[in-house]
């Protein structure tokens, strides 16, 4: 049997690495870590005690071209104040899609990076 600890990563296909730096970096705050010096481009970061590594692939079909759908593939990220995720989001003229009385039994804020990736952003309701 496998004994699972935690999630360690997540890997999501981009298709410039420098303008998913400024989106990632510069827009969402996200903290850069070390890379390893793999042959091919990519960039990870830290989200608490897990990552999230980007790669660059300029073509392919891993690549979505839709807007949001909360049942393609995702990640989701838990932060602290539903508002000032929001106001976050705002500042950086991020458009969003909020869920603040979800089903899910959670508030859920969705955005799309700049290769459609979806990011889910969860948190307690009022918060």
């Amino acid at each position: 049997m496998i004994e699972f600890e935690s999630i360690h990563h997540v890997s999501l296909a981009v298709r410039d690495l420098a303008q998913a730096k400024a989106f990632y970096s510069e827009k969402l705050g996200f903290q850069e870590i070390e890379r390893p010096p793999f042959a091919s481009k990519g960039t990870w970061y830290a989200i608490g005690s897990q990552q999230l590594h980007l790669l660059e692939f300029p073509v392919g079909e891993t690549l979505r071209e839709s807007e949001i759908d909360s049942t393609d593939g995702h990640f989701a990220i838990w932060v602290k104040s539903y508002a000032n995720t929001i106001q976050a989001l705002e500042d950086a003229s991020i458009p969003y899609e909020a869920r603040p009385n979800s089903l899910a039994g959670f508030a859920q804020i969705y955005i799309l990076d700049l290769d459609k990736n979806i990011i889910e952003f969860d948190c307690a309701y009022g918060s």
